[in-house]
């Protein structure tokens, strides 16, 4: 069977089911999303990725969380009554834990009933993500910053088990719900990272119970409940019947005021069941969309100039069926990184000939429509580090000069033409369009005589690949965990590599000076030319070919209520709404 008529099948199989599935609508308010890709587990210090951090939050909560309804981004207390009360000398940070929360129901808790949780479960969960055991791939977002922990994950990584019971400075329980963190010397990132599920709270009798399973029985605080999770196209999450009192915010800033007035106290979450479906293809679930089988989604780019007009509005045959386009540039980066602990790609003129080699205004037409920004280095515009001007000297555009320099940098590597140089691996996730764009880059690598082959991998086995260092080069993105340079500019920082965030591996002890200086200074001008001088060295060392800071173009139907586009999806899904009665009329003109 070719792939034209494989394909048909895929959209004939597609159209039959989404269309006996089409008047099935209940008076149950259900929340459709879609991922692109497997979800590896539901165990938070393991939640690396955009698509396991989405779905953790989604069951466990952190004691911090960004405001749904602020922008500029702003934290807010979650598990904590409040924002902490921090020492005059920003070392020290004292929280309350909110009283009466409930982990969920479940058999490893005595009688099957959620005991109320303490702040000696914030204690036990830091414990676990520095646990050298389990090497926890969110440890870089605490290395080095809490009082004690790094001495006592050294001191048990020899040992034969690790005990929790002994006292980290650090971290500690005052009483039962006051939690305080001492810190080495002063980060004023460290809030961000408890927002994030890499620090949410898990209950040690949980984890104890289900041992190696534990990834598969996700058991916290949070608005909704997975019974179990199981590797499938499916992931139904249903409304946590015992989950605290939480309700809509009712202050926003200007633009969102009008959600916060028609919501404002109404209890969370909004909806009684969420289900996810894993799609990998872009067709897939574009026809899922139309058909009213998913809220919303982003625009693919084979349907984008169908569904957006040259003036950045949506066509009219969309909108007159109650869809809205929602933009909002993105704080991301896409790159293809280099294995550094591999000695071949330790060359800088090799790096810098394969950059200048790919034609990134071409790769934004086919595989962004031409609306994303190209990078010039890592740090995207809207935070402090992004400077407008300046231009990457090893960033190709396609020119033939550009061709004739990589040419002879090539040979200055020491491979004229590419002879001597052996085929390269290219890894990529499965999907169509990541196959598409390893294939264009094998296409601009080959105008210089460089050779590689391209590998399609699901998206556990990439990550697994990445940490275990069994790849060459590979594509991935970065979206921001936090709206900080430091961030972005972590990705690079020696310390920090794999199981760390680092995956390149690079380790340039200057760059490392300057980030360990820039990370302990509050937002000043003289931070951010910290921030601007990494970037610069970043953009001429090329541990990675800088890609492109996309913009979100996202679709979604009038009967989903509250959605806003963020850069910080974790959890927010509490906050949205269907109109059940507004989706059944809008359902008759799809």
């Amino acid at each position: 069977m070719n792939k034209l008529s494989l394909l048909s099948v895929l959209i004939v199989a597609v159209l039959s089911m989404v269309s006996c599935t089409k008047k099935e609508i209940s008076s149950e308010k259900v929340l459709n999303l879609v991922v692109g890709s497997e979800v590896k587990g539901m165990d938070p210090i393991y939640s690396n990725d955009r698509y396991s951090s989405n779905e953790t939050a989604r069951v466990y909560e952190s004691l911090l969380e960004y405001h749904y309804l602020r922008r500029p981004y702003q934290l807010s207390p979650n598990l904590a009554e409040a924002m902490p009360e921090v020492s005059n000398n920003g070392l020290t940070y004292t929280f309350k834990i909110r009283k009466g929360v409930k982990f969920h129901d479940d058999k490893a808790f005595p009688g099957g009933k959620g005991r109320e949780l303490v702040a000696e479960d914030f204690v036990y969960s830091i414990k676990r993500l520095a646990d050298p055991k389990l090497q926890g791939l969110g440890w870089w977002t605490i290395d080095g910053k809490l009082k004690g922990l790094n001495e006592w994950r050294e001191k048990n990584t020899a040992s034969e088990t690790v005990n929790y019971d002994e006292v980290v400075e650090g971290v500690k329980a005052l009483d039962s719900h006051t939690l305080q963190f001492t810190l080495v010397k002063p980060f004023p990132q460290f809030l961000y990272s408890l927002a994030m599920t890499f620090t949410s709270a898990t209950a040690k009798e949980v984890v104890e119970f289900y041992g190696k399973e534990f990834l598969n029985h996700p058991v916290g605080t949070g608005p909704f409940i997975l019974p179990e999770f199981k590797q499938s196209n499916r992931i139904e999450y249903v409304k946590n019947p015992n989950y605290r009192e939480k309700t809509f915010p009712c202050d926003a800033t200007e633009e969102f005021e009008k959600i916060a007035k028609e919501y404002c106290g109404k209890k969370l979450p909004l909806v009684e069941k969420v289900i996810v479906s894993i799609i990998k293809e872009d067709q897939p679930r574009w026809l899922n969309f139309q058909k009213g089988n998913l809220d919303f989604i982003g625009i693919p780019k084979d349907n984008f100039d169908a569904a957006v007009t040259p003036s950045n509005e949506l066509a009219s045959d969309l909108s007159t069926k109650g869809i809205d386009l929602l933009i909002q540039p993105s704080l991301d980066v896409t790159y293809t990184a280099f294995n550094l602990d591999l000695e071949l790609l330790k060359n800088k003129k090799l790096r810098q000939a394969l950059s200048l080699s790919y034609d990134v205004n071409t790769s934004n037409k086919l595989f962004y429509n031409n609306r994303a920004l190209p990078a010039q280095s890592l740090v995207p515009p809207g935070i402090a580090g992004y400077e407008k001007d300046f231009k990457n000297s090893y960033r190709g555009h396609g020119k033939e000069d550009e061709i004739e320099r990589a040419k002879k940098l090539l040979a200055e590597a020491g491979y004229p033409e590419g002879k001597g140089l052996k085929e390269l691996t290219y890894d990529c996730p499965s999907s169509t369009v990541s196959r598409q764009i390893g294939e264009y880059t094998k296409q601009q690598f080959a105008k210089i005589g460089v050779k590689i082959k391209v590998v399609q991998n699901t998206w556990p086995e990439l990550q697994k690949k990445i940490d275990t260092r069994q790849v060459e080069i590979w594509s991935i993105a970065w979206g921001a965990d936090y709206p900080d340079a430091e961030n972005f500019l972590q990705l690079l920082y020696g310390p920090n590599k794999v199981p760390g965030a680092n995956g390149s591996g690079y380790n340039n002890p200057e760059f490392n000076r300057l980030y360990e200086s820039a990370s302990t200074m509050q937002d000043t001008p003289e931070r951010t030319a910290l921030y601007e001088k990494m970037t610069r060295m970043a953009a001429e060392e090329m541990p990675w070919i800088f890609g492109v800071h996309r913009q979100n173009y996202v679709l979604k139907h009038s009967w989903l209520k509250n959605y806003i586009i963020t850069d910080f999806e974790a959890g927010t899904e509490q906050y949205l709404d269907v109109d059940v009665e507004a989706k059944k009329v809008a359902l008759e003109k799809l």
